[in-house]
């Protein structure tokens, strides 16, 4: 029987786990924390809130093998009047519609973008320099980096297609993702898995297989190699809770620069006591900006989708997420060029900035897939078209 270690018990690591533990190894998971989760752990709280705005895309792999497993559990639909409510900030001032410019990306006859080219120069040649900014501030959505139009094209049109599709790809675990972590968890301990949590793992064990499921600056300095990096995005968060009222936007995608701001309670009302709601947002914010440039950003959002926010306000939360935002792919680069997850020695990377496609959270389902596979001996798996 294959022995495994699995290093972090976030999505990726339970992931592994699973995986490896349904090949029949007999598997163990450190986790630092006391609680599993990592990124996606939801806050036991009065506002039942994520580490930054939270969404699970159905375009990906990792929707099938959690539905196939009866792991995403109830979902939160996005009720019709609601879905109505989002509106876009362009020029200053809200709007129902993007401006046509940035449609023409959206086109079937739009051809794939060069990975070479930043986005911004490639989709100026197809919607002009004013439709090119608006689709590439959109991307923030899906991308949490301050100049998307600086990044790959190939990269962000791909973002930007997924984000802007209709029927949404995004749906909302109720009660916030704690319970696919939850249920993850579960079928781990089922399947034998065992779970040793407030566990830190200061050097890797040998012998074995390893997994290293966390976040790259951890198993950077795990593994003891300064140059595992890879660029990500600076994001400040901010969540507040208000008393209801009508009218209020259902999410402000700000188009003049990047920036999201969405009332998750709108279609799951577990998230916030009765009578208020949960507003979660997301400012990008440069290398040298602060916090308070971000949250200063994100009170204009609110002032133009949330007038009277700050008289109702009955609870507010900031924090920064700096390279916390999963792998962001610079022009000349795509993610077969970002961390191997094969590091060698019986060691293998699990994470959302490692060498796996997809979306968000699809990379550390398929990177951990891949590590898995890795792990005990198989061919890698062919994961952009598993």
């Amino acid at each position: 029987m294959h022995r495994i270690t699995v290093i972090g018990g976030g999505f990726a690591g339970l992931t592994a786990a699973i995986t490896a533990a349904e090949a029949g190894a007999k598997v163990t998971v450190h986790e630092a924390h006391h609680t599993l989760g990592g990124r996606a752990r939801t806050a036991e709280d009065r506002y039942r809130t994520n580490d930054g705005p939270h969404a699970l895309y159905n375009g990906g792999p990792h929707w099938t093998w959690l539905r196939q497993r009866d792991l995403i559990g109830p979902l939160a639909p996005i009720p019709p009047l609601e879905a109505a409510r989002l509106r876009l900030r362009h020029k200053g001032a809200l709007r129902r519609t993007p401006p046509l410019a940035m449609l023409k990306l959206l086109r079937r006859g739009v051809g794939p973008a060069p990975v070479d080219t930043d986005f911004l120069t490639w989709a100026a040649g197809v919607a002009g320099e004013e439709g090119a900014r608006a689709a590439a501030h959109y991307c923030a959505v899906a991308l949490f980096h301050h100049d998307p139009g600086s990044l790959s094209a190939a990269f962000v049109q791909e973002r930007l297609r997924r984000a802007a599709k209709l029927p949404p790809e995004a749906h909302y675990p109720r009660g916030g993702w704690s319970g696919v972590i939850d249920r993850m968890a579960a079928l781990a301990w089922n399947l034998g898995v065992r779970v040793e949590t407030v566990s830190r793992v200061d050097t890797v064990p040998a012998g074995d297989p390893v997994v290293v499921a966390t976040s790259l600056d951890a198993a950077r300095r795990l593994l003891g190699e300064p140059a595992l990096t890879w660029p990500s995005g600076r994001t400040t968060l901010i969540d507040l809770a208000v008393r209801t009222r009508r009218g209020d936007a259902f999410a402000v995608s700000d188009l003049d620069a990047p920036g999201w701001i969405e009332r998750f309670s709108a279609q799951d009302r577990t998230l916030a006591p009765a009578g208020e709601q949960l507003i979660q947002g997301q400012i990008p914010i440069g290398p040298h900006e602060s916090k308070a440039d971000g949250t200063a950003r994100a009170e204009k959002l609110l002032d133009l989708g949330f007038p009277g926010w700050r008289e109702r306000l009955t609870w507010r939360r900031e924090a920064i997420a700096n390279g916390r935002t999963g792998a962001v792919d610079p022009p000349g680069t795509t993610w077969r060029d970002r961390p191997a997850i094969d590091r060698g020695d019986g060691v293998y990377l699990a994470g959302d900035q490692v060498a796996a496609p997809g979306l968000l959270s699809e990379v550390s389902f398929n990177s951990a897939l891949t590590a898995v596979s890795l792990a005990l001996g198989r061919r890698e798996l062919d994961v952009e078209h598993a």
